[in-house]
């Protein structure tokens, strides 16, 4: 009798003291919620159910009271619900002929057998509290148990008169749990290494190994992504690009930390809602806000809302409930117990959401910015560099203050302020277009518009004195817009102006000590028009077309002085990488002002000099405080770079992406039952956020409830629901089917699941031990039942003298006498190919990337309105967790996933042709088939074909070929590099295939061949299935 432990970590399992003496269930027993519930819920509760409006001769059998006038049987009084099933007349029989529904004769001995035995009444299964099952005793002497799963499992298989089957293949079992822990297939050094290990431990290893694997979170996100309608754009029509994936990276992130479930749920449908929610907090109730959005014409505001909070509500009924909420809107459920009254107590938990469902904006409020991890690493430096220029501006300041009194008095006895005169040119010259004098002294650009230019203008000066100069870029009406340039924006970039004496003797170069502009866009600011680098300058883009004029002030670094006949020329370069950002209009004065300042400000600042100190206005005495600092050169500077920083900062935060997320509003919005669901037709029957009578009742924390107390409803020990469902959800990413095949429905149509102990005792287990969701995982894949063979074995038992095989006996492997085998999803298969090709780009989050995908496809499903742009690199290989989701028309190469316009939590499986089509011909698979040949053909470590081909199995399929595999490998490979070298021609065509280059040293004609070689690997049933 075996007595099996099992430790990794700080989990541990005594098998030893959980071991039960209980038998289990008798086969031949009857349970109601087994046997005799889904007898009654198929055939009887659609006239005879939960729904009042539908229910005939007022007669129920879902409830005990209801059905116990015709069950009870005795010889004087026979049981009316026998009779009826017997019955042979038409009028008589139940179910009436006209239901197109009948009872088998299995059915009706059923029925007959309950009711004789005493017609014992019980609940349907998966509402019964959730207890954990004593752990039977291991049912067979030679298979290894290595914790109650296998207990479980093999006492059913021991009922059925069958065996498990072995433990599968080292490469087989690595290759398992690298791709449903990370979606990805070990590395051929990861095999050898796991094979080459005799520790007995090494499995155990390998799976802690990948459970803290960065890959284990984008993989676990991608079906939680699928429940939660995850997608980039809103839907509809119009369906406008949105910015959720934020959310995505929080999702991924969670399951990596191992966040536990019942955290996870609260976070996520009321994280906003909890005491000083913290920006993670708020992020992750994202969930909720995932649902499409309705901005076509002709909607009404209200409508729109009422679908929003359906489809958040509903959505919490699947992913948590395993119910179809959605089927009682319109009335009481036909079979389950949850009435339309119930159904709206739920809608008034997401009721009280700010959102009103006006317009398609992909940003409805309430919206969260969030910034990525790099930038908040910039806006924390900048916010650094900020505090140590503010900390630099008042010392500045403490010391230039106690000088002010005696500079008003200066200024205002020279009265020097607005000294600006306008300078005439004698001389205009441009490279490429052509300058005009205007009256008012400015200069006009025109002619054929330049990308680049550069303006020469020389002034003859006054005799006199020269400490600065001031540009006035001015608005004109032949200007873009009537902006300052013939650029696409009306603007300008300014990347260099240098200002030369020119002398008899020749031009001397003046030194630019200051300058000061009336704006600056970004760190496009004046000081980069003189610092010498062509790649800067000054622009003035706000955001709009140009609709006003602008200046600069240069300041002199000493004054000079000028002679009669000497000139100040003028040099204005545009250099700038934008095209057509030159300058139209210009003008240029000068002044001999001891600190030169723009005109207009000096005016104002020589008004409020005139005013006493006593009687000015704080607006007076802060603009004079602010234009005394600005003389100072070292003031000056530092304001220009705070001013530069916060420009930085207001980027970086325009362009960090907003989230949608929760948040309730500030008055209770009352909830009403709509009449057949419709957001008009509204009933006088008002409802409290409040849960159903057939489940536990929920503990508010206030008057009301809200959405913090539903999930912790959720999350609660005595909930009968989220727990089983929860775990029947994980379990089917490792066995194919749920241990309950109706993923999405627990309610009373769902199927009696084959291991209800099983099922419970995990959901136990996984409810008492913190939810926490990797050592669930850890407890599936650590059992025999995991880890067995899937090869499809005979039976053990034959059937009337004939050997059966597994599938013949359990087509769907749902009593697990094997490992399950099946496709592998779409995503998947091209996550594979990229890593198997070492193409793939493994960076973990950030926002969403277009890969291949044909051309049109966008256009044709939008009529034009949007158009695909492919991006390229290292984008082009990210997995497929990150490739831009638009949701009426979903990435080409993911058919077989779910189209995220509702929550879906049933994985779809499909081995249609397209699938065959898509692997051997998308542009991935066929650019990772040339990649994986190139690395073969190029690695010096495997000099031969023979080393190559075992290479290709190994990397592809994690083990070495047959003999009988590698000889018509090498065959293929012979004749299609023949039949390349015959057509140079489809050689190239094939290596061309992809963004990537192929390496040019490699004959072509062996390199296509290898590439046909490796598409075919990649294209295996081996490759393409889990095993």
């Amino acid at each position: 009798m075996l007595r099996c432990a099992y430790t990794t970590g700080c989990f541990v399992l005594v098998f030893a003291a959980l071991v039960s003496s209980a038998a289990g269930e008798e086969p031949s027993s009857i349970l109601f919620s087994r046997d005799v519930l889904p007898i009654l819920s198929e055939n009887c509760f659609f006239c005879h159910g939960p729904d009042e409006e539908q229910r005939q001769a007022e007669l129920r059998l879902d409830t005990h009271d209801g059905a116990a006038a015709v069950i009870h049987n005795t010889a004087a009084e026979p049981s009316k619900l026998l009779n009826r099933i017997r019955s042979d007349d038409p009028d008589q029989i139940m179910p009436p002929p006209d239901s197109n529904r009948h009872l088998t004769a299995a059915q009706k001995q059923t029925l007959e057998k309950w009711v004789s035995t005493g017609a014992t009444w019980g609940n349907h299964w998966s509402f019964e509290p959730l207890t954990s099952p004593p752990v039977p005793l291991p049912a067979f002497d030679d298979v290894p148990v290595h914790n109650p799963i296998d207990a479980f499992v093999q006492r059913k298989l021991s009922e059925k008169k069958m065996r498990p089957s072995m433990e599968a293949e080292p490469h087989t079992l690595l290759r398992r749990i690298s791709l449903d822990l990370t979606g990805l297939p070990p590395t051929v050094t990861e095999v050898a290494d796991f094979i080459a290990d005799d520790n007995p431990d090494r499995y155990a290893d390998a799976v802690e190994r990948l459970l803290n694997s960065p890959a284990f979170g984008e993989r676990m996100a991608w079906d939680w992504l699928n429940a939660a309608r995850y997608a980039d754009t809103n839907g509809y029509q119009g369906d406008r690009e949105r910015t959720m994936w934020p959310w995505r990276d929080w999702v991924v992130e969670a399951f990596n930390s191992n966040m536990p479930f019942d955290q996870f749920t609260t976070l996520q449908l009321a994280g906003d809602l909890l005491p000083q929610a913290t920006t993670e907090q708020k992020l992750a109730t994202g969930f909720c806000r995932n649902h499409m959005i309705n901005g076509e014409g002709g909607r009404i505001a209200e409508e729109n809302r009422v679908d929003y909070v359906m489809d958040m509500s509903e959505t919490m009924g699947t992913v948590w409930l395993g119910l179809t909420l959605n089927c009682c809107r319109c009335h009481d459920h036909k079979y389950d117990p949850l009435t339309q009254n119930e159904y709206y107590q739920f809608f008034a938990f997401f009721n009280q959401t700010a959102v009103t469902g006006g317009g398609g904006d992909p940003q409805t409020a309430p919206v969260l910015p969030a910034a990525s991890a790099e930038q908040q690493q910039q806006l924390a430096q900048i916010d650094q560099q900020l505090n140590v220029t503010k900390t630099a501006m008042a010392e500045r300041v403490k010391l230039l203050e106690p000088q002010q009194t005696a500079w008003e008095e200066t200024a205002l006895a020279k009265r020097s302020l607005s000294e600006w005169k306008n300078l005439q040119p004698t001389s205009l010259q441009a490279q490429h277009q052509a300058l005009s004098l205007l009256d008012d002294d400015s200069v006009l650009v025109g002619g054929d518009n330049a990308p680049n230019d550069t303006y020469t203008i020389e002034y003859p000066l006054s005799p006199g004195q020269l400490t600065g100069v001031r540009l006035e870029a001015l608005q004109h009406e032949s200007m873009t817009k009537g902006g300052l340039a013939r650029s696409d924006s009306g603007n300008f970039v300014l990347t260099e102006i240098e200002f030369a004496m020119v002398r008899a003797e020749g031009a001397t170069l003046l030194k630019i000590n200051t300058a000061e502009a009336t704006f600056e866009q970004g760190n496009l600011t004046i000081t980069a028009a003189y610092d010498g680098n062509s790649q800067t300058g000054w622009a003035v883009y706000n955001g709009k077309p140009i609709d006003q004029s602008h200046a600069a002030v240069f300041r002199f670094a000493e004054p000079v002085d000028a002679q009669p006949g000497e000139h100040l020329r003028v040099v204005l370069r545009h250099d700038s990488a934008h095209a057509f950002h030159n300058l139209g209009r210009f003008r240029i004065a000068a002044t001999a002002a001891s600190q030169p300042q723009l005109a207009s400000q000096n005016e104002d600042v020589l008004t409020a000099l005139q005013v006493t100190p006593e009687k000015r206005s704080d607006d007076q005495a802060k603009m004079i405080h602010e234009h005394f600092l600005k003389l100072d050169g070292e003031y000056a500077k530092l304001l220009n770079a705070r001013t530069s920083l916060t420009s930085q900062s207001t980027a970086i935060n325009k362009a960090t992406p907003k989230v949608m997320v929760m948040e309730d509003q500030a008055a209770w919005r009352p909830t009403f039952v709509l009449n057949r669901g419709l957001y008009n037709d509204i009933t006088d029957r008002e409802v409290t956020a409040t849960t159903p009578v057939s489940l536990p009742e929920m503990l508010a924390a206030g008057d009301r409830g809200n959405r913090l107390d539903l999930a912790r409803w959720l999350v609660a020990d005595e909930h009968p629901l989220t727990a089983r469902v929860t775990v029947n959800r994980i379990w089917q990413t490792f066995f194919g089917p749920g241990l309950v095949k109706t993923t999405e429905d627990f309610g009373v149509q769902a199927e009696y699941p084959e291991h209800k102990d099983l099922l419970d005792w995990l959901a136990a287990d996984f409810r008492d031990n913190g939810w926490d969701v990797k050592r669930l995982i850890r407890t599936i894949l650590m059992s025999h039942t995991y880890q067995q063979s899937s090869a499809n074995r005979e039976a053990v038992a034959p059937v009337d003298g004939q050997a059966l095989r597994l599938s013949d006996v359990d087509p769907d492997n749902r009593l697990l006498a094997r490992a399950s085998r099946f496709r592998l999803p779409s995503w998947m298969l091209r996550d594979q190919a990229l890593a198997i090709s070492g193409l793939l780009n493994s960076r973990i989050g950030g926002p969403p990337v277009n890969t291949y995908q044909p051309a049109g496809v966008w256009e044709e499903a939008t009529f034009g309105n949007k158009k695909y742009t492919q991006d390229s690199g290292e984008n082009l290989y990210r997995r497929s967790l990150y490739i831009f989701w638009r949701r009426i028309i979903a990435p080409t190469m993911f058919f077989d996933n779910a189209s995220r316009q509702s929550c879906t939590v049933k994985m779809l499986r499909t081995n249609t042709p397209l699938h065959a089509l898509l692997t051997f011909n998308e542009t991935a698979y066929v650019e990772a088939a040339r990649t994986l040949a190139e690395n073969l053909l190029t690695d010096p470590a495997l000099p031969t074909i023979e080393d190559r081909i075992e290479r290709a199995f190994l990397c592809t399929v994690g083990r070495r070929p047959s003999p009988q595999e590698a000889s018509v490998l090498k065959d293929g490979l012979q004749r299609s590099t023949k039949e390349f070298q015959e057509n140079a021609t489809a050689a190239e065509e094939l290596l061309t295939v992809g963004d990537s280059v192929s390496a040019p040293m490699l004959d072509r004609s062996t390199h296509a061949a290898w590439t046909s070689a490796c598409l075919m690997l990649l294209n295996m049933d081996e490759t393409l299935n889990r095993e």
